[in-house]
């Protein structure tokens, strides 16, 4: 059992101030480290070897969550008591959880996602918004998808807002970071993957794709911008510019709505007799 006192009592310490400048690209980026709140992300980090580096909890908070400060420890985190004013101070939230952890950047090399041949990949390209990015990568987890690809001119993966918005599914997936849209496409395709552009104004109908039954290999999916979507030399680059088709009176999609039928259009496909991968394939 913890003790009452939390050791980390001023919001102005060397630690904490430390701690809060990772809400910060480029303090993110030198360090490379990154804040995971709450209990289900830290818990996630716990879990994923050699990442979770420090923790800081308020005593309500560990006692509450017993099973992840020990979690935490057998990982060699080191694990802070501190006073809600701090975790207040570190937090990027309106209401804290009581757990605020410190992590290291988990991003893998984009050679190493093309060595490993996968068969579902989603490629965010100029997507801008952080809580976009990681409902994104959440789907492309829940669809089973081997792998997120984030172009250079797409936002920064650690973003506090992504991460929270990842559920966890950040220390899931091999995640390559900053590849040039170019060089995304150019390897998958390499590496035996059709390119498809989601887009609405595509030319051809994602009902359509299914129905000829040309979904079932590796396919990698490229979701653009949230506002303007994909530009022309971006979808050019796509062996099928494909549209979800609106059957009601909705003038569109949002972009994680998008992807999350696409991604999980394809895992049926692949699923399916004659699909890239068997039924029983995890």
């Amino acid at each position: 059992m913890p003790s009452a006192t939390p050791e980390l009592i001023s919001p102005r310490s060397p630690r904490v101030s430390a701690a809060r400048r990772l809400a910060r690209r480029n303090f993110r980026g030198k360090e490379r480290l990154f804040l995971a709140e709450g209990p289900q992300a830290v818990r996630e980090a716990a879990g994923h070897q050699d990442t979770l580096v420090e923790l800081f909890a308020t005593v309500e908070a560990a006692e509450r969550y017993a099973d992840i400060i020990g979690e935490a420890r057998f990982a060699g985190a080191r694990v802070h008591l501190a006073a809600e004013e701090v975790i207040a101070e570190i937090s990027t939230t309106v209401t804290p959880q009581g757990l605020v952890g410190i992590c290291r950047f988990l991003d893998t090399p984009f050679a190493r996602i093309l060595a490993a041949r996968p068969k579902l990949v989603a490629v965010l390209a100029h997507v801008r918004d952080p809580g976009n990015a990681g409902t994104v990568l959440r789907c492309a987890d829940a669809a089973g998808a081997e792998a997120v690809v984030l172009t250079d001119a797409s936002v920064d993966l650690y973003n506090p807002k992504a991460v929270r918005a990842s559920v966890g599914s950040l220390f899931h997936l091999p995640v390559a970071v900053g590849v040039p849209v170019e060089e995304a496409v150019a390897g998958l395709k390499g590496a035996g993957v059709r390119i498809l552009a989601a887009d609405g104004a595509g030319s051809d109908d994602l009902d359509d794709e299914l129905d000829k039954g040309t979904m079932g290999g590796p396919t990698a999916w490229v979701f653009g911008n949230e506002a303007w979507g994909l530009p022309e030399e971006t979808r050019a680059l796509a062996d099928a510019v494909v549209r979800v088709p609106i059957h009601g009176k909705a003038e569109s999609l949002n972009l994680a709505t998008a992807a999350a039928v696409c991604l999980y259009a394809s895992a049926r496909a692949q699923r399916a007799s004659g699909g890239c991968r068997s039924v029983t394939e995890s």
